[in-house]
């Protein structure tokens, strides 16, 4: 009898010795989960348990014209400060879709919508994804210098007189730019059989500009905002009634493959983080120190310097 009760008891014993370690081992296991996601991993991990880097080689294309020229070293610096190796890539405005489309490029930070970049929207929006927008409103429009008399695009129909002292030329900047393909349709909607749009390349453009008004001589381009010509020089945009360049203006944004987010989860979650933050005065500041001769790259890490608060409110939780 008692032999069996001791039995019984040696068991009840072993039940609740095999219960218990059960439950610490599933303790275990989860203290294992949580360590792991501390410590890193070699898959791009990240050692604060955050945010995943992912593949961590990101080639960010981006166009010649002053604002990306100017936000583009800011993004890869901020992002290679967590991690990521950022190869940069000036092309033209078509390559720069049909890169981030294909998946040869992450992301761009030009593109200019809903006008501008129309076209390439309507080819290509199944397979990018808008990350958001660095500037919320880029007005577009012809240009000239405040000594002009014309007030409207209107205005240059059948000038014979400004006509012949400009041959009839629009000074452009590069062939595949948005805002050329704007100017071409101006032309069309407005009637002006006689005007001719000339491609060259923004500093080109801005060189005949300079010129042009240290001479005070008449001269037409495509202009946009925001841009430090607009700061150095007394400009106006001339009045576009139909609205072939977008009305109040464009939104200049990220736009990245549909993949990016899946591919580069820190990558992402930095982008949104800075896009929440960036607008045209922050591009202003960095516009006026690019034109007074600061390397671009100069000008951003100069700004990141100056603002470790904002530095630290895109990085913090990601990162090695």
């Amino acid at each position: 009898m008692f032999k069996k009760l001791r039995l019984l008891g040696l068991a009840a014993a072993l039940v609740l010795v095999i219960a218990l370690a059960a439950c610490g081992g599933g303790g275990s296991e989860e203290g294992s989960n949580s360590d792991s996601g501390n410590s890193g991993s070699s898959d791009g991990g990240d050692s604060s348990g955050g945010v995943e880097l992912g593949e961590s080689e990101l080639t960010v294309p981006y166009v010649s014209w002053a604002g990306a020229i100017a936000r583009t070293p800011l993004v890869k610096q901020v992002l290679e400060e967590v991690g990521y190796s950022v190869e940069t890539k000036q092309v033209d405005a078509g390559s720069m879709w049909t890169s981030v489309a294909n998946d040869d490029a992450s992301f761009m930070t030009a593109s200019w919508l809903p006008a501008t970049h129309q076209s390439y929207q309507e080819q290509y929006g199944d397979d990018v994804e808008d990350l958001g927008n660095f500037v919320d409103k880029a007005p577009l429009a012809m240009t000239v210098p405040s000594y002009m008399d014309v007030n409207s695009i209107e205005d240059l129909k059948g000038n014979e007189e400004l006509g012949e002292k400009l041959d009839w030329t629009i000074t452009g900047i590069d062939p595949g730019a948005g805002v050329m393909q704007n100017t071409q349709k101006a032309i069309e909607e407005y009637g002006l059989e006689n005007w001719n749009l000339q491609s060259s390349s923004e500093g080109a453009m801005l060189s005949e500009l300079q010129s042009a008004i240290e001479n005070e001589e008449p001269i037409i381009i495509p202009g946009w905002k925001p841009h430090w010509m607009f700061a150095e020089m007394d400009l106006k945009m001339l009045e576009d009634p139909k609205e072939v360049y977008g009305g109040e203006g464009d939104r200049i944004g990220a736009v990245a493959h549909t993949s990016f987010k899946e591919d580069s989860p820190a990558a992402y979650e930095v982008m949104q983080r800075l896009l929440e933050d960036y607008d045209t005065e922050m591009e202003n500041k960095l516009l006026v120190e690019i034109n007074n001769g600061t390397e671009p790259a100069d000008a951003a890490s100069q700004f990141l310097e100056n603002n470790p608060d904002l530095l630290e409110k895109w990085t913090k939780g990601i990162g090695e």
